[in-house]
């Protein structure tokens, strides 16, 4: 870590700024359910392990993954079952979609220290933007890169050399803030990004994460800032030294 102040920090989006993991399952079994009341004749742990399959092969973000399903299943696309999951998917990704305790509130503090701020996530350009959206977060960003702006996914330099291009800021004056070791922590160390692991947003029960700095909730990256940058130290985060 040089002794730059801190004058921009770069978020992931899913499951550091929203539990994403938690939303993705929850709406999957709502879409379940519907598609079994309107007639799908499959075992409910066959039919999850089914649609899992596709993400896996079509990756996460796969946006036709029932249409995909029943086609392999029904050998056709049967539009009544199609609908069911699809309105039951949204209604409970809509419902179960929301920040992290403390995002909105850590946000503000850091734009009222003229903190400048991005997002670098790999999910594709439309996805990302509704989900700020969404959340209410697509004002508060300077700037945001997805899979699409570089055609790279983290931890390859490009979308975090880009970030920092666009809000015109030096790694050294950089925080890189994210849940995933190998792509947010190793991709933005490398480049000299100071970097924080988001420990409530780890899926991977992480031991190392390699990172210049731990929080456990996410109010804990203003004592971080301050730290940096010597105008307080009193709300400092729990520190890991990589």
């Amino acid at each position: 870590m040089g002794c730059a102040m801190i004058k921009a920090i770069i978020f992931d989006l899913d499951n550091t700024l929203t539990d994403f993991v938690k939303v993705k399952e929850n709406s999957i079994e709502a879409a379940i359910d519907a598609m079994i009341d309107a007639g799908m004749t499959l075992p409910r742990s066959e039919i999850r392990r089914k649609i899992f399959d596709i993400y896996e092969k079509k990756g996460i973000e796969h946006q036709r993954v029932f249409d995909h399903f029943l086609q392999q299943e029904l050998g056709h696309i049967d539009h009544k079952k199609l609908a069911a999951a699809i309105v039951a998917y949204r209604r409970a990704r809509d419902s179960a979609l929301v920040l992290y305790p403390h995002v909105h509130m850590t946000l503000v503090e850091l734009v009222k220290r003229g903190i400048k701020l991005a997002v670098v996530t790999d999910a594709a350009s439309l996805q990302a933007w509704l989900r700020l959206c969404y959340l209410q977060l697509h004002h508060v960003f300077d700037h945001v890169v997805t899979y699409e702006d570089t055609g790279e996914y983290k931890p390859n330099p490009a979308p975090f050399l880009r970030a920092l291009s666009l809000l015109g800021v030096a790694p050294q004056e950089t925080l890189m803030v994210g849940d995933w070791p190998e792509r947010d922590m190793v991709g933005a160390g490398k480049l000299g990004i100071t970097t924080v692991f988001a420990r409530y947003g780890d899926t991977f029960e992480t031991v190392h994460s390699g990172a210049d700095y731990e929080v456990t909730d996410i109010i804990q990256l203003i004592g971080v800032v301050d730290k940096m940058n010597d105008t307080s130290a009193s709300a400092g985060p729990e520190e890991a030294n990589a």
